[in-house]
C-alpha cells in the first residue's frame, strides 16, 4: 500500500463508525427531545431558549445510563460557571484578564475536588457565555437564564432517553 491509500484508510476508520453508529431512531429522537427543549424554554420565557435545544443535543446519548452520570456533571458544571459568571460579569463584564483568571481558578477548584472535565467544560462555557457577550441585562439574571435554559435541554433530553430507549442490534464483529 502507498502513504496515499494508508491515510485514506486510516481517515476512513476515524469517520466510520465502530461501536457507536448513528441510526435513524436516534436520529428521531434528537430531533424530537431538541424541539421539546426549545418549545419549554419559550414556554417559560426564556429569552436565548436555543441554548436548551443546544443542551439537548449534547446530552442525547442511547442510553439513561450513559446519559444520566454526565447529565449530573453537566449541572454542576453550569452552576458553578453561572455563579462564577453572575459575579464577574458584575464587576469584570468583557475584561479578559479577569475571564483567563476565572477560567484557572474553576479548573483549580474542579481539580481539588476531583471533579469530572465535563463539569469544568460546562463551567467555563457558562462563564464565557455570560462574561464575554455584551449585554444590557443584570449579569445576575443572565446567569439565571443560562442556567435554566441549560437545565430544560439536559433535563429533557434525560427524560426522552429514559422514555424513549434506543434498542440496537449488536454490531458485527471483524475477523
Amino acid at each position: 500500500m502507498t502513504a496515499p491509500e494508508m491515510s485514506t484508510q486510516h481517515i476512513r476508520q476515524l469517520i466510520i463508525a465502530g461501536e457507536n453508529p448513528a441510526t435513524p431512531v436516534h436520529s428521531v429522537r434528537t430531533a424530537v427531545a431538541a424541539v421539546l427543549s426549545l418549545l419549554v424554554a419559550r414556554l417559560v420565557g426564556l429569552p436565548e431558549a436555543y441554548w436548551a435545544s443546544i443542551s439537548t443535543l449534547i446530552v442525547m446519548q442511547s442510553t439513561l445510563t450513559a446519559s444520566l452520570p454526565l447529565s449530573v456533571q453537566r449541572f454542576v458544571g453550569t452552576a458553578l460557571g453561572a455563579v462564577c459568571g453572575g459575579l464577574l460579569a458584575t464587576h469584570f463584564a468583557g475584561n479578559i484578564p479577569a475571564f483567563g483568571a476565572a477560567l484557572l481558578v474553576i479548573g483549580l477548584l474542579c481539580s481539588a475536588f476531583h471533579v469530572e472535565r465535563t463539569a469544568y467544560r460546562y463551567a467555563c462555557v457558562t462563564l464565557a457565555i455570560i462574561m464575554l457577550i455584551p449585554r444590557t441585562n443584570n449579569p445576575w439574571v443572565v446567569a439565571g437564564h443560562r442556567f435554566l435554559e441549560v437545565s430544560i435541554g439536559i433535563v429533557v433530553a434525560l427524560i426522552v432517553t429514559a422514555l424513549w430507549s434506543e434498542h440496537r442490534p449488536p454490531m458485527p464483529t471483524s475477523a
